[in-house]
């Protein structure tokens, strides 16, 4: 295995499947030179050329509906966003076009098509260009809705995401570009969508989370373990299709579960897991579920601010106990 950034496993994929298969390109703002706004695609144009490697015109409807027609046309665009803060431009695209164009056909139309884009806190960018979208986006049905955590979920995820013939949204997380970890060399590397990975396991507390929150989940249960506190984390990696079963054998085992996510709180996705794991488990629980998010405000460009807003590490702490009535 190669130790990867969670960006340069990204980019090695693109890389692998452009030269895998012909009919795979990428479109998007100033993915060319600049390799995008974090530098995913940073010098494949030099290998793959301008028609392959496409800049757009600042223009989110343009990228999106280019998109969907060229996977319409047999294509397999990766389109990319700057910021997922953008994609409201142009929610039609994807909402009523994007999502729907294969079930309009009776299932007779291919979308393959992937759009990705970079979202979260903790550069401070403030109120529009810091959200965490991925609940809205669960709920719009013909969405696949892809959170990968780790660089080698990145890069298993996006292979899947690039070879489904169905629309993908692809979520990244900014503050995690930097994070290294593994990556399997091998370039039919694959993770299935609707499998969750249990980062971390645990008897006493089922903690599940997503992106970013992932790594502020396990250093929850590590401060937690000193206290003798057994905390099972768990990595959904796609929203849409969710992995309620390996959810539900937890909460069997542990009896609690709290859900944690940068996401607002209010429709969170969090209440989504809770509510479908209560109305199928509700008597493995010993306590009751507790759903952690951000507060119903707009993100601050202040970091002490934009820190106070999104749940903490002792927040976390604090409702794992919780439910253990402590």
């Amino acid at each position: 295995m190669a130790k990867l950034t969670y960006a340069q496993a990204i980019r090695q994929v693109i890389e692998q499947e452009m030269k895998r298969d012909d009919k795979v390109f990428v479109m998007g703002e100033d993915v060319e030179k600049l390799g995008g706004v974090f530098g995913t695609t940073r010098d494949l144009y030099k290998e793959f050329g301008t028609d392959r490697i496409r800049n757009t015109p600042i223009s989110e409807s343009a990228i999106v509906g280019t998109a969907l027609g060229a996977a319409c046309a047999g294509m397999r665009p990766i389109a990319e966003l700057m910021y997922w803060d953008f994609a409201f431009v142009c929610a039609d695209q994807i909402f009523n076009q994007m999502a729907k164009t294969r079930y309009v056909f009776g299932g007779n139309a291919k979308i393959p098509m992937v759009l990705r884009s970079q979202q979260g806190t903790g550069r401070g960018n403030a109120a529009t260009h810091s959200q965490s979208l991925e609940s809205i986006f669960m709920h719009i049905p013909g969405l696949k809705v892809v959170c990968p955590a780790t660089p080698a979920d990145a890069a298993g995820l996006l292979r899947t995401a690039i070879r489904d013939d169905n629309p993908v949204c692809f979520f990244e997380h900014k503050a995690l570009y930097i994070t290294k970890g593994e990556v399997p060399d091998d370039p039919e590397f694959m993770i299935p969508f609707g499998k969750a990975d249990i980062k971390r396991e645990g008897t006493d507390v089922t903690l599940v989370t997503n992106l970013l929150y992932v790594n502020r989940c396990l250093e929850a249960a590590e401060e937690l373990a000193k206290e003798g506190i057994s905390v099972e984390v768990i990595d959904p990696r796609t929203l849409v299709p969710f992995d309620y079963d390996t959810v539900a054998a937890s909460v069997k085992k542990t009896g609690r579960l709290v859900v944690v996510h940068e996401a607002h709180k209010n429709n969170g996705w969090g209440a989504q897991v809770i509510t479908e794991i209560t109305n199928r488990d509700f008597r493995d629980l010993d306590a009751a579920p507790i759903h952690l998010g951000a507060k119903a405000c707009p993100l601050p460009f202040n970091p002490g601010l934009e820190a106070a807003v999104i749940p903490s590490i002792k927040e976390i702490v604090d409702a794992c106990k919780a439910t253990m009535y402590r």
